[in-house]
């Protein structure tokens, strides 16, 4: 264990549908912890050596048979423990409280009551005694476990959280890891680095030194290959990569015609122009708008873009002597999310291409640098290795890109229009300044011809919708409120300067029950 993962907090995920969210945060907290199932063994999880450990919320009553269990050895180990709703209930059963079906169910925003002095986890955390909390529970603590006081209350749960501060173990009923609790974030750090004692040295600049380290150590004087996107996670993979063996990597760039304006040669002049790296340039875009020709299946598109890219990446690799590795921009989500698929036990889950290893035929070890960080890690320790601060902060865009969104029948034509439409939409944000308050941005081609008037003449022209919206975490999303201003001055942009266009939508769908993509 490196010195950067000496302090490290435990999260024993028993099924809720926010517990990527509670690494998040004790991750802005500066500390380092990892999410496991909640049947982890105690041999692992003393193995582990957490200096403290969180019992998430999950869908399961406690009562219930089968409910999710908790070993007694992990009250033995001496850190400190915190329940979230799920987790409070079982730490209450199991220390011989009582949970019961609440008689009112509590979704949503509450008002939480302190009871006497709260304690060193809520230092801060009410203003008068109240605070406003996010609620998620449809079961209460009727008895209180021998040992532990009551700390706050809410009017429809009398007991909302629970401590026992001589065995440093604490119960919240209500989610402090979500946005809609305000004071959450600050509870939370209070109990990674008062109770339990971390430090916070997992910092940006320690992180890329750490990083640096172990990748000379695994890879030492062997060949790397990367397969450059231009995304966020492959750009940055490429960047740490780069500082750690130099010319020992070697990326490769496939152009497959399905990307923004101009952004091939963005990347190839951030790479191989200012950082020095080794960058080999695939322009395919003819194999790819041939490969597509007549699909208009969203999921077919995606498979044949997919199977492409790793044809003509094959092809590339081939050509690298000696290559030993293949680097990949994993990020800590998706190990998360498709660990879940495999178990079986998260809810909202998807599996991912690049987790789980590489096909035997590749003969290849896998290089994932970034597998332990969460996205907005990815992006500051991006900016810590210089990459520009737009290609780190930007939007999200799809690996299949503009594939995805010319809807049906990909198109060169359709390709160059939208890449035009989104080009003027995006500048346009960073104008107005909203981009950076937009979570994602994006203009979609319509197939569908509409007629318009263009000075005495009438046109029969292409629409493109425009899509923006907020969200925290991408599983939800409600559409950003643009002026109206600033939407006129958008379409006027797009129908006077790109040719083929007549028409200009705003999609104002939230997801659900609308995708934030449209394919």
């Amino acid at each position: 264990m490196s010195t950067l993962h000496s302090e490290r907090i435990l999260i024993l995920d028993f099924g809720s549908q926010y517990t990527q969210l509670i690494a998040r945060r004790v991750r802005e907290s500066r500390v380092y912890c990892e999410l496991h199932p909640y049947d982890m063994t105690m041999a692992e999880i003393s193995a582990f050596k957490p200096s403290g450990i969180i019992l998430s919320g999950g869908p399961k009553s406690v009562y219930d048979s089968g409910a999710p269990p908790v070993e007694e050895a992990l009250f033995e180990l001496g850190v400190p423990i915190l329940g979230i709703c799920y987790g409070m209930q079982l730490l209450s059963q199991h220390f011989g409280g009582k949970v019961v079906p609440a008689g009112k169910r509590e979704y949503g925003h509450a008002v939480l009551e302190a009871i006497g002095e709260p304690g060193d986890l809520f230092d801060g955390f009410f203003t008068e005694g109240t605070s406003s909390v996010w609620m998620s529970h449809g079961d209460h603590v009727e008895v209180v476990p021998v040992g532990f006081e009551v700390v706050a209350r809410t009017t429809n749960a009398p007991v909302c959280a629970i401590q026992n501060p001589q065995r440093n173990l604490y119960g919240v009923q209500f989610h402090p890891e979500v946005n809609h609790t305000p004071q959450g974030e600050l509870m939370l750090s209070t109990f990674v680095r008062k109770i339990c004692r971390c430090s916070g040295q997992w910092t940006p600049g320690k992180i890329v030194d750490d990083a640096v380290a172990r990748i000379r150590e695994q890879v030492g004087t062997e060949q790397v290959i990367l397969g450059l996107s231009g995304g966020v996670d492959s750009s940055v993979a490429a960047a740490l990569i780069h500082r750690a063996i130099g010319d020992q990597l070697h990326c490769v760039f496939v152009d497959n015609g399905l990307l923004r304006l101009d952004e091939g040669d963005q990347v190839m002049a951030t790479f191989a122009g200012n950082l020095g790296v080794k960058v080999t340039r695939v322009n395919a875009q003819r194999r790819f708008y041939d490969g597509l020709k007549g699909e208009v299946d969203p999921e077919k598109k995606r498979k044949i873009i997919g199977n492409l890219f790793v044809d003509i990446f094959e092809e590339q690799a081939g050509e690298v002597e000696d290559a030993q590795w293949l680097a990949q921009g994993t990020i800590y989500p998706d190990v998360i999310e498709s660990a879940g698929a495999k178990t079986g036990k998260a809810h909202n889950i998807k599996s991912h291409h690049n987790v789980g290893g590489l096909p035997d035929y590749m003969k290849l070890k896998l290089l994932e640098p970034l597998r332990e960080l969460f996205k907005d890690e990815v992006r500051a320790i991006g900016e810590e290795l210089g990459l520009p601060k737009q290609m780190v902060w930007r939007h999200p865009f799809p690996g299949p890109g503009l594939g995805v969104r010319v809807l049906g029948e990909v198109k060169e034509e359709y390709c160059d229009i939208l890449r035009r439409a989104d080009a003027i939409y995006i500048d346009e944000l960073y104008e107005t300044g909203h981009y950076h308050k937009i979570s994602q941005a994006f203009a979609v081609f319509l197939p569908v011809k509409s007629v318009g008037v263009m000075g005495d003449g009438r046109t029969y022209e292409y629409v493109i919708a425009l899509r923006a919206v907020e969200t925290k975490d991408f599983m939800t999303a409600g559409w950003y409120p643009m002026p109206y201003a600033d939407l006129a001055r958008i379409s006027n942009r797009i129908i006077n300067e790109v040719k083929g266009v007549n028409r200009v939508v705003y999609d104002i769908s939230s997801k659900p029950p609308a995708t934030i993509e449209w394919e």
